[in-house]
């Protein structure tokens, strides 16, 4: 079986290679000899193809895989080579591809492919409970409403002006006059 890209047969396969990083923590605790290691899982696996385009349909199938790479969709990717390493779909991380010189419609390609992890949805947490969330909800709503109230209060103030400006005005005169 052919190694194929999505729908895409790769013709000519030269080689295939993959590549899988584990991550491991090291861990030195304080009074002991040694270290502990923790296993941190893997990063996403990767594989690089390369292989010859040729024919007449070499060139249709170059602008076919860098439409392919432009989408940046994750596509499935089957190969009886690589069924162990368990990389059903990939994303084309990068894609390389020269005419080949002497030979017409001869291209090489270079395609490095990375394993696609379907991201995992975040966990509905929150560190506000609802009877707290209400609560501020409501004295939200009381100070709306006391903001409504604002434009009344300033203007009743008004009629205090002239009363207070003669009270302050019998303070400085009183203040003055003491010894």
């Amino acid at each position: 079986m052919r190694p194929m890209l999505d729908d895409i047969e790769l013709p000519q396969v030269q080689e295939i290679l993959t590549h899988h990083v584990r991550r491991l923590a090291e861990h030195k605790p304080p009074g002991m000899a040694g270290s502990l290691l923790q296993n941190l899982g893997r990063k996403p696996g990767g594989i690089v193809v390369w292989g010859f385009a040729l024919g007449d349909n070499a060139r249709d199938f170059l602008e076919t895989l860098s439409e392919r790479f432009k989408a940046g969709a994750p596509v499935p990717f089957t190969s009886d080579i690589v069924a162990d390493a368990n990389l059903d779909r990939v994303v084309i991380d990068d894609l390389r591809w020269e005419e080949v010189a002497g030979k017409p419609e001869r291209y090489a390609y270079l395609l490095t492919l990375r394993e696609y992890i379907e991201p995992t949805a975040p966990a509905e947490t929150s560190a506000i409970d609802a009877e707290t969330l209400d609560e501020a909800a409501g004295l939200m709503e009381d100070m709306i409403d006391a903001i409504d109230l604002l434009p009344l209060f300033d203007t009743g103030l008004e009629q205090f002006v002239q009363p207070m400006t003669q009270f302050l005005e019998q303070l400085q005169t009183l203040s003055d006059e003491s010894p």
